[in-house]
C-alpha cells in the first residue's frame, strides 16, 4: 500500500518506519522547508529524532498533491494546533482515502477533538484515531508497543491493521473515539503534574496516589462526556498515562519537573521555545471544554491555576489530600 505521513516530527517518523517495516511505500510531507531539505539530504531529522537514519526509499515533499494522490492511507501526525489548516490543505486530494489521526489533544480556539475537526473539514467516514504508550524513539527502534485504534469503519480498520500491525506492534480496536482521544489529551496534563511532583521531590507513594486519582478523574470525565469509561484501561488510557507520566523522555513530564524544581521563567520559556509541550496547549483547551459543558473537574482547575494563575505548585499536596 501507499502511505502518506503528514508531519516530519519524531512521532511521524516513528510511524513512518513502522509502515515501512510492513513493505508499504511511504511519503513524508511537511510544510517546513528546512525539515524536507534535511530529510532529503541527511535521511534524518536530527532535532526531532537524533541518530535515527531513515531508509533510502522514503519520499519527501512539500507538494500536497504529490504527497497524497497515490496514497491508500493518509496519516495526520502534526501538532493539534495545526490540524485545521492541514485539513484545509489536503481537502482537495483526500477523497476516498483512509485517514489515520495520530495528533493528540483539543483545538484551543474551538475546544474540539481532533476526530471531529477531521470529520467536519474532510467530510469523511473513512477515519480512525491511534493512541497508546509509544515513545517515538521506541517506535523508530522497532521495540514492542501496543496501540489503541478507534474507528467505526470496518474497511479502515482492516487496512490500517494490515499496514501497521506486526510482530512488534499490537493493535486493539475500539469504537470509542471520545474515550481514546480524551485519554490522549489528559495524559499530557497528568504528565505535566506528575513531573511537577517529581521536581518537588515528593515520595514515590505520593506520586502513585496522584496517578490513581488521575485515572479515576479521567474515567469519570470520559463517562460524563458520553464515552466508554472502560477505555481508561486500554493502551490509550492506563498504558499511555503510565508511560508518559513516569519518564523524563516525555517532554510534558520534563517541563513539569522544571516547574516543580523551581526553574526560572527564562528556563521554562526557553524549553517551550525549543520543544513541543502539548500539555501546555491542551490545558487551556480542556479547561475551556469542561467550563462550556458545566462539568466540575477540580484537578483541571487546580493545574490550570498553577500554570496560568496564581496558585503555587507546592499547594498540590494539600489539594490531593482534600479533594473528593
Amino acid at each position: 500500500m501507499h502511505v502518506t505521513i503528514l508531519g516530519a516530527g519524531a512521532y511521524a517518523l516513528g510511524l513512518a518506519l513502522r509502515f515501512n517495516k510492513n513493505k508499504n511505500k511511504v511519503v513524508i510531507w511537511s510544510k517546513v522547508k528546512e525539515e524536507i531539505e534535511s530529510l532529503t539530504k541527511l535521511k534524518m531529522n536530527q532535532k526531532a529524532l537524533p541518530g535515527i537514519k531513515l531508509p533510502d526509499n522514503f519520499v519527501y515533499t512539500m507538494n500536497t498533491k504529490k504527497a497524497i494522490e497515490k496514497s491508500d492511507i493518509v496519516v495526520i501526525a502534526v501538532a493539534t494546533k495545526f490540524l485545521s489548516s492541514v485539513c484545509d490543505d489536503i481537502k482537495p486530494y483526500v477523497k476516498n482515502k483512509h485517514i489515520v489521526i495520530a495528533s493528540k489533544g483539543i483545538e484551543q480556539e474551538t475546544n474540539t477533538f481532533a476526530s471531529n475537526i477531521v470529520k467536519t473539514k474532510l467530510k469523511t467516514r473513512k477515519l480512525c484515531t491511534i493512541s497508546g504508550p509509544s515513545f517515538a524513539k521506541d517506535m523508530a527502534l522497532d521495540q514492542l508497543v501496543g496501540l489503541s485504534l478507534a474507528t467505526t469503519n470496518n474497511k479502515t480498520k482492516r487496512m490500517v491493521i494490515n499496514a501497521l500491525a506486526s510482530d512488534t506492534l499490537k493493535i486493539r480496536v475500539t469504537n470509542d473515539f471520545l474515550g481514546v482521544e480524551l485519554c490522549g489529551t489528559l495524559k499530557n496534563i497528568i504528565a505535566l503534574t506528575s513531573g511537577m511532583l517529581d521536581g518537588m521531590k515528593v515520595s514515590e507513594s505520593t506520586k502513585a496516589m496522584f496517578l490513581t486519582e488521575s485515572l479515576n478523574d479521567t474515567r469519570k470525565l470520559i463517562k460524563k462526556l458520553g464515552g466508554n469509561e472502560k477505555t481508561i484501561m486500554s493502551f490509550a488510557g492506563f498504558g499511555d498515562i503510565l508511560l508518559t507520566c513516569t519518564s523524563e523522555s516525555s517532554r510534558n513530564y520534563f517541563y513539569g519537573k522544571l516547574l516543580g524544581s523551581g526553574a526560572s521563567k527564562k528556563q521554562l520559556n526557553d524549553y517551550l521555545d525549543n520543544n513541543t509541550v502539548e500539555g501546555v496547549y491542551t490545558l487551556s483547551s480542556i479547561y475551556g471544554l469542561i467550563k462550556s459543558k458545566h462539568i466540575k473537574m477540580p484537578f483541571i482547575d487546580f493545574v490550570y491555576d498553577v500554570f496560568f494563575g496564581s496558585r503555587k505548585a507546592s499547594e498540590i499536596l494539600s489539594f490531593l489530600n482534600t479533594k473528593e
